[in-house]
């Protein structure tokens, strides 16, 4: 059975959102990458709600993504949501990798929240 790469990713997904959740104490990191974006939400799944999100498509860092790689960008959007979610008094959260391997982009995306101060 041949399947596209987004039908697998979908697959591997509901994988793993059988075994994380966030709660309000610890609410989920879900990340989603298209071919030029990245995008960050902390999800509480008890409430159902979004608490804070961030992308590189946020107005707030428009001017510093200009020349970098797509890596780079992740990291600064890592960085803008452990932000946000810091000012909204999140301090710990359950990294949801959406189905990617936890590799370049993605990886960029936790360890830029890492040092925003997030605790993954």
């Amino acid at each position: 059975m041949a399947t596209n790469g987004n039908e697998a990713r979908k697959r591997r997904q509901r994988r793993i959102r059988m075994k994380i959740s966030g709660t309000p104490e610890r609410p989920r990191l879900n990340v989603f990458r298209s071919l030029e974006h990245i995008y960050a939400q902390v999800i509480d799944d008890v409430a159902g709600n979004t608490l804070v999100a961030a992308s590189s498509l946020d107005k707030e860092i428009a001017g510093q993504l200009d020349g970098k790689k797509k890596r780079e960008q992740a990291a600064l959007v890592g960085k803008l949501v452990a932000r946000r979610a810091l000012d909204a008094g999140i301090q710990e959260v359950v990294f949801d990798r959406g189905g990617y391997i936890y590799h370049g982009r993605i990886k960029a995306l936790a360890d830029g929240a890492r040092e925003g101060g997030l605790k993954l």
